[in-house]
Parts: structure tokens; sequence; C-alpha cells
């Protein structure tokens, strides 16, 4: 356990914003989960109105650091490519 004040202050601070990075992962994680369901299960037309609600949420889990900007910007290429199909 950390003895010093600023060590136990960035402790506190880490559990802080790992629990705001684990809602904004988990977030993220469901939208693209019921895009990916919509378009298996052929509701096309549903799925494009989700995207642009996990566009935003990935762009800003990827502003705050949650995930990297890649990984959001591969994760909505894909999605974007397999509606297009």
């Amino acid at each position: 356990m950390a003895r010093h004040k600023s060590s136990v202050k960035r402790a506190k601070q880490t559990l802080v914003k790992t629990e705001r990075n684990k809602v904004k992962k988990s977030l993220t994680r469901n939208i693209v989960k019921k895009i990916r369901a919509e378009i298996s299960a052929g509701s096309i037309d549903k799925a494009k109105e989700l995207l642009p609600t996990a566009q935003s949420l990935l762009a800003k889990a990827a502003k705050s650091s949650a995930i990297s900007k890649v990984t959001a910007s591969r994760i909505v290429s894909r999605l974007a490519k397999t509606l297009v199909k």
C-alpha cells in the first residue's frame, strides 16, 4: 500500500479513472454487440440507426483514453464496412 501522501493520492486517482474507463468500455462494447446482433438478424436499417451512436461513444472513449484512437477507428470502420455489404 502507498505510504507517501502523493502516492496515496495517485492510488485513489487510479481507482477512479479505472472505474470510469470500465464504464466507457462497457458502453461501447454493448452498442457494438447490439449493432452486430442487428446485422446478423438481418435488420440493417436498425443497425444503420445505431451506427452514429456507436461512433459517438467510441470517439468519446478514445478522446478520454479509455481505448486507443486507432482501436476506435478500426471498430467504426469495420462496422460501417459490414453495413455496406
